[in-house]
């Protein structure tokens, strides 16, 4: 079932509900939470909560015919609210189900996409960051559509990237925020020197891993938040990656997550989970401290979601501490 809940686009909360007791993950939208009444919920009835693989692989069925955004959603959605149920059961955190000894605190870095460096970014914002004791910081850096040439353009972003680089006193992740081309992306390297760039994430507008394939290899990639449940994930890992930021639930839930956590760190590629999914983003971090090195926390909305939590998280000098209580952290304020 689904519930609403919180205000905004994601309101929905997706509840399962065994032997007196509910497991939910949300907020999510309620175009994913009308997905689960009408495809998942009956084939989930009657599944063991504790295990993780059996139900996941019930959902992929359900939805083998799909590869759309909202089922690969709405599948994370249910399988998150399981590991909930689960370890409402157990009586641990879902990191305890996850691995034997997790970490207790969980590294952030912090993004705003929202001041996006080359409009420039207000001194106050600036200071803010360097005071919050990040991990690191990631920056929007969206190139303007209507710019006719694109060399000076791309000269324009890279000096935004080098001011906002001397003005943080550290080496700073970049979004580009689907708005690149592979010619765009030559021109702006052609102009900043790539090891000065932590990296730069989703720079084409769609999730084309031959495209993306035509890319600079020089050019410091980081990739994964489309990465959806029926897609090539072997594809996109071969890629030379600079950090993998996979969404924990848009990827098809915390079960298949922690396949791709571990098949990333076999190849060596630092992971960074995207932050629209922190709570489940968390405690797979801190069950795979050695492969995780940071999760994304969006200072502009993470806040406002964490206010439909009937318990919210919240960071201190950009350290998450996973709490003790049994669950994941995603149970609706007014359940």
């Amino acid at each position: 079932m689904t519930t609403e809940a919180g205000s905004g686009e994601d309101a929905t909360f997706v509840a399962l509900h065994s032997a007196g007791t509910t497991g939910w993950y949300g907020p999510v939208t309620a175009e994913i939470g009308r997905y689960v009444e009408a495809i998942l919920a009956r084939p989930v009835v009657g599944e063991p909560v504790d295990d993780h693989q059996r139900l996941h692989a019930t959902l992929c069925r359900a939805t083998r015919a799909d590869a759309g955004t909202v089922a690969s959603w709405a599948v994370g959605a249910v399988d998150c609210a399981a590991w909930d149920l689960h370890s409402r059961f157990a009586r641990v955190p879902v990191a305890d189900l996850l691995a034997a000894t997790p970490q207790r605190r969980v590294p952030l870095y912090a993004s705003w996409l929202s001041l996006d460096v080359a409009n420039g970014i207000p001194g106050a914002a600036v200071e803010r960051i360097n005071r919050d004791g990040w991990q690191f910081t990631k920056w929007g850096l969206r190139r303007d559509p209507a710019a006719d040439d694109r060399k000076a353009e791309a000269g324009r972003l890279a000096e935004a990237a080098r001011a906002v680089a001397a003005g943080l006193r550290q080496k700073v992740a970049f979004d580009a925020v689907f708005t690149w081309d592979p010619e765009f992306a030559a021109l702006f390297l052609d102009q900043l020197d790539p090891a000065s760039v932590r990296w730069l994430e989703d720079p084409l507008p769609t999730f084309d891993l031959r495209a993306y394939g035509t890319l600079p290899t020089r050019l410091p990639l980081a990739l994964g938040e489309r990465l959806l449940l029926h897609a090539d994930s072997e594809a996109m890992l071969g890629l030379k990656l600079q950090a993998f930021t996979l969404d924990v639930v848009a990827c098809g839930g915390l079960t298949r997550a922690v396949d791709l956590v571990t098949a990333a760190h076999m190849l060596g590629v630092p992971i960074y989970p995207h932050g629209r999914s922190f709570v489940p983003a968390v405690h797979l971090a801190a069950a795979y401290p050695d492969a995780i090195a940071a999760v994304e926390y969006r200072l502009q909305w993470e806040p406002i979601r964490q206010r439909g939590y009937a318990q919210p998280w919240r960071p201190t000098h950009g350290v998450i501490t996973v709490p003790r209580s049994p669950g994941l952290g995603a149970t609706p304020r007014n359940c």
